[in-house]
């Protein structure tokens, strides 16, 4: 029997416990006799702490206790590198030495019996330090750019001479600014020991590796730490890692033998829970008066942390998403007085495609032909950086499918030659893409005798609608009706998956589930479920061999309409679409708003989002929500996302692509274009700001 679930728009299975209440979140797990932390940091940049005057804190009311590096425990801070982690480098250990190493640090610990008395007392805490002025910012005379032990660097051709013999030249840097994640939930952890064993109901997108840090943290055993999270109020990967204060939470809760909560601040989260880093690039290409490019060079420098090496694919996806025969990419990072920066949704290619699509827009200007029609001539049929075909690609579906749709035939080539009445008016486009992992995961099905089903995975939900989707194909494989599969995840004693991040749950925890699916029904077809339920555990990762034989990428192609007051400056997006193909589409309902989300997070990066660092110490100037911006309802155009129909047999058993990235990754750079569009200007630094339209 089949019930064809996969493929509808059923919803959200979570949605009337969201929206009820009945969820509960980190900070929701309250447990008897629990005690508050709340975190001092380091209001320095750089430099040491000469004296801590605790002893009138220590007598404040209702303050249990008060840990700096002069009384916490010593840890043993054992190896642990997860696939999320940084593979350069040594986390920070908190509360183990004097050393300030960036504006922010956790640095004290006030443990209170309520949250008013520990926010009062870390308030009245005072420290002394020998301060030294920080490098925070990677255009710094002092600040000196790296090759990091984890290289990405490209060649194929001889890209510099081709590019000298070029008849047509363009060369342009772009400066993309820090920005950080802001979800809704802030970061929080609950802790609790009994004995050795420590429990934690901890905001986490990966917590088999919160279970394995903390583990190698304090020095136990990995099964005598439970990591719960069955919900996330939005991460974008700043939850991937498992920041200092989980181990705050964790170590206060020991000292004080008592369960302890720690929630960050909203100003908190932007000091020491990762960031997108901000990069420099350049791009220069060299082509035929025809269009055809002879030369790409793009080289990229990213901000890191000077204690740990943060890598992402800034440079990647230039060397397979234009032919090109002679191709050159760099990456640089330039180690910094920052904390470390973490994934942000579409990390490194949402920066990345953004200097490569501005070039070619630029480039489509100069030689006076259609940015699509530029893209087409230079579309490649195979990965040219690799040397293997595609699995799939369906780009140049996309722009068709997209212009017809956006009406691209009606738009006037010519910078500020449409207008609507006094507005200008600019039309853009972009190409997306993302790469297609897989990574190895677990699952165990139950089938009970009832004729229901029960489904386990350490897997995480940050909002896309994992719950869904998952029992999804868990139904469809099981041939059972939706409403009689029940799935949960968020718990580290589940079978272990991958983080949710990279666009890869469902492809690595799907496939498992799949696979388990079928184990079940394999021992069904022996034993017919009795008294007892029939169990099955399985696990998959990409078949090495196809994986060697292609190139796997989702792609799409994403346009936008922006009109600009030239009076004031001011850009108004009006509308967008964007299309894509990414291989079987498990749930529209959810994949239309996962896209259109990652739409707007791209609207942010263009238009308004930027962490500003004070030179003199390091401070976030704008570590709050009145003045780090980002697009709200009446900010939000008209959004269209459509698919194309893609059958890609090599990337998995069940076909897909992820989601997440992509929608995020063509949006900066089809507004940039658009902006071009309209005014003239060219503008090569996120975001956009209403000063940039100056004189326009």
């Amino acid at each position: 029997m089949t019930t064809n679930v996969i493929g509808k728009p059923i919803t959200r299975v979570d949605g009337r416990d969201k929206v009820t209440g009945r969820a509960r979140y980190a900070a929701e797990f309250n447990q008897p006799d629990q005690a508050y932390a709340v975190i001092v940091n380091a209001t320095v940049g750089l430099g040491r702490i000469t004296a801590i005057d605790d002893a009138a804190v220590a007598k404040m009311q209702g303050v249990i206790s008060v840990l700096s590096h002069l009384n916490a425990p010593k840890l043993p801070y054992r190896p642990h590198k997860g696939s999320i982690d940084p593979q350069a480098g040594e986390r920070l250990h908190v509360l183990q030495d004097d050393a300030v190493r960036f504006h922010g640090q956790p640095v004290a610990l006030v443990v209170a019996d309520s949250l008013d008395h520990a926010e009062r007392a870390a308030a009245a805490l005072r420290i002394i330090y020998e301060a030294r002025r920080p490098v925070v910012d990677i255009s710094d005379p002092d600040a000196q750019p790296i090759l990091p032990e984890v290289s990405e660097d490209h060649t194929r051709g001889d890209a510099e001479a081709a590019f000298a013999n070029a008849p047509v030249k363009l060369t342009a840097t772009y400066d993309i600014a820090r920005e950080n994640h802001n979800p809704m939930e802030p970061h929080a952890t609950i802790a609790t020991w009994q004995g050795e064993k420590l429990t934690i109901w901890s905001k986490s997108q990966y917590v088999v590796n919160e279970q394995a840090e903390i583990a190698a943290i304090f020095g136990i055993p990995a099964e005598n730490v439970h990591v719960i999270c069955p919900f996330i109020g939005g991460a974008f990967g700043t939850s991937l890692r498992t920041w200092s204060h989980v181990t705050l939470a964790a170590m206060a809760a020991r000292v004080t033998q008592r369960p302890v909560k720690l929630v960050l601040t909203r100003k908190q989260m932007f000091f020491a829970t990762g960031h997108r880093p901000r990069t420099l690039q350049q791009v220069s290409l060299g082509a035929m008066h025809d269009g055809k490019l002879t030369s790409l060079i793009h080289e990229g420098t990213g901000e890191t942390s000077r204690y740990e090496q943060f890598v992402e694919a800034l440079v990647t996806s230039s060397s397979y998403m234009v032919s090109c025969p002679n191709v050159t990419t760099r990456y640089r990072l330039t180690p910094l007085d920052t904390g470390t920066p973490v994934y942000m949704r579409g990390p490194g290619e949402a920066s990345g495609v953004f200097a490569l699509e501005s070039a070619l827009d630029e480039l489509s200007y100069a030689l006076d032909i259609d940015p699509i029609e530029l893209r087409r001539r230079n579309e490649p049929e195979i990965d040219e950086g690799q040397n293997k075909p595609f699995s799939s690609r369906p780009l140049m579906t996309c722009y068709e499918v997209g212009a017809e749709r956006f009406g691209w035939s009606q738009r006037k080539p010519q910078p500020r030659s449409m207008r609507d009445g006094r507005l200008l008016i600019g039309i853009g486009a972009a190409s997306a893409t993302y790469p297609a992992y897989q990574a190895p995961s677990s699952a165990r099905v139950r089938l009970l005798a009832d004729g229901t089903a029960e489904v386990e995975v350490a897997a995480s939900d940050m909002g896309p609608g994992t719950y869904t989707s998952m029992t999804q194909v868990a139904a469809e494989t099981l041939g059972l009706p939706f409403d009689k599969v029940r799935f949960s995840l968020g718990r580290s004693d589940f079978p272990p998956a991958p983080s949710h991040g990279g666009s890869w749950t469902m492809a690595s925890v799907g496939s498992a589930i799949r696979a388990a699916c079928i184990a079940v029904l394999e021992e069904a077809g022996k034993r017919p479920a009795g008294e007892r339920p029939l169990e099955a555990i399985a696990s998959t990762e990409r078949d090495t061999d196809v994986a060697g034989r292609f190139s796997m990428h989702a792609f799409g192609a994403v346009f936008a309409e922006v009109a600009i007051d030239p009076d004031v400056g001011t850009i108004r997006v009006r509308k967008a679409l964007g299309v894509y193909g990414a291989g079987r589409i498990i749930n529209p309902l959810l994949a239309r708003s996962q896209c259109s989300g990652g739409m707007i997070g791209g609207m942010g990066m263009a238009l308004m989002e930027r962490t500003v660092l004070d030179a003199r110490d390091g401070r976030p100037v704008n570590a709050h929500m009145a003045d780090y911006l980002m697009p709200v309802n009446l900010d939000i155009p008209d959004i269209e996302v459509q698919f194309v129909d893609e059958v890609d047999p090599h990337v998995n058993p069940l076909g897909v692509k992820g989601l997440g990235e992509i929608a995020l990754v063509g949006m900066a750079p089809a507004i940039a274009n658009a902006v071009f569009h309209a005014t003239g200007k060219r503008i090569r630094r996120l975001p956009i700001l209403l000063e940039d339209m100056l004189e326009i």
